[in-house]
């Protein structure tokens, strides 16, 4: 027989002892100091070995209790019907018919069918019906109803209710009180939600922070798409002193917003396109009056080689004819940064400039902006 055709059949075999046995036992039964085996039923305990609470368990394939009150160690897999308190390692999996507290520690899987504590460690995935301490994966952790604690995990947590989720891709839970994810954060409701690309929830209690943010009411929301039931959305457009056209799309909450807009440049020679985003806030001042502080990056191109980079701190006084058209204008500091000589002739008063090698060019300078903004809905 050869080694995958041996493995196969060892896997199948165990998840059948484990589906059969679990939850079909009675809670008292024999206790054992010591189980020491190979592979069920060969071991200590024999064909009994469903039976036994064990404070210490050995085998060098997989072994399979009642209930482990100390250390149980395998080569392969632990199969404890009821529950585990102390430390449990295997070479492949953990599984665990009703509780476990303290320590699970597998290559690939630790599973607890109803509620666990303590911590796992996983190569690929942590399973538990609920769970409150650690849950670490190198791929997936899983909590069917509530984690309580930490999940951590190269590529994705889901938990039912969770106080604080962070994965390497994506975060889904019910209710979460803290997620941070590398790509996507789904909640039902949070109170915070910090992700690389995308935060997704009905309602958030504090901020969401990323570069796309979706809620039906969030208190904050810092990106540059924000898609806000209760915020404010418009369409902007703006010309500033060396003559490049912006239109932008705005959108946020009562005060801070993001910016993002496309656009083009009249006063160079050749033809220059514009890329910009940005972050920006709303101050109140009377019904109709307004400031507006935007912070952003411009980026021209004509799509060959060089590069021209503009950051931008603006202040702008707006006043809003009714309830959806806005006029703005105002006052910018600006920093460029290009290459190539793309760009050269757009702005020539510089409070401060430098050349360095190869043509690269910086510098500082006092400008202006102004446009038409209109509010969709």
């Amino acid at each position: 027989m050869n080694t995958y055709s041996l493995r196969h059949k060892l896997i199948l075999s165990l998840i059948a002892i484990f589906s059969a046995t679990v939850g079909t036992f009675a809670q008292t039964g024999p206790v054992s100091p010591a189980h020491l085996g190979f592979i069920y039923p060969i071991s200590s305990n024999g064909k009994d070995a469903a039976k036994y609470t064990n404070r210490f368990s050995f085998h060098a394939l997989a072994g399979l209790s009642k209930a482990e009150t100390g250390a149980a160690i395998a080569g392969i897999s632990n199969v404890i019907r009821d529950s585990a308190t102390g430390f449990q390692l295997a070479g492949i999996s953990n599984h665990t018919g009703n509780t476990y507290k303290s320590v699970q520690v597998a290559g690939i899987l630790n599973h607890t069918i109803h509620k666990g504590s303590g911590v796992q460690f996983a190569g690929i995935a942590n399973y538990a019906g609920s769970f409150q301490g650690l849950q670490s994966a190198g791929f997936i952790n899983v909590a069917t109803k509530d984690a309580t604690g930490l999940q951590l995990a190269g590529f994705m947590n889901h938990a039912g209710d969770s106080a604080i989720q962070i994965g390497g891709f994506i975060n889904t839970a019910k209710n979460a009180n803290v997620q941070i994810a590398g790509f996507i954060n789904v909640a039902s409701s949070a109170n915070t939600q910090i992700a690389g690309f995308i935060n997704v929830a009905k309602k958030v209690k504090h901020v969401q922070i990323g570069f796309i943010n979706i809620a039906d009411s969030a208190d904050v929301q810092l990106g540059i798409v924000n898609i806000n039931k209760r915020g404010e959305k418009q369409i902007s457009a703006s010309i500033d002193e060396s003559a490049t056209t912006i239109a932008a799309f705005k959108t946020g909450g009562r005060y801070l917003y993001g910016i993002l807009g496309v656009g083009y440049n009249w006063k160079n020679s050749d033809a220059l396109y514009a890329l910009q985003a940005g972050i920006g806030a709303h101050i109140p001042l009377l019904s109709h009056f307004r400031l507006n502080v935007e912070a952003t990056h411009t980026t021209l191109t004509k799509f060959k080689k060089g590069y021209y980079g503009r950051s931008t701190l603006g202040v702008f006084p707006a006043y809003r004819f009714g309830n959806r058209i806005e006029v703005f204008a105002g006052p910018t500091i600006n920093y460029v940064f290009y290459s190539e000589g793309l760009g050269a002739g757009l702005n020539n008063n510089f409070m401060w400039s430098r050349i360095r090698d190869n043509n690269n060019f910086q510098g500082v300078f006092i400008g202006a902006t102004g446009g038409v903004q209109v509010k969709l809905f």
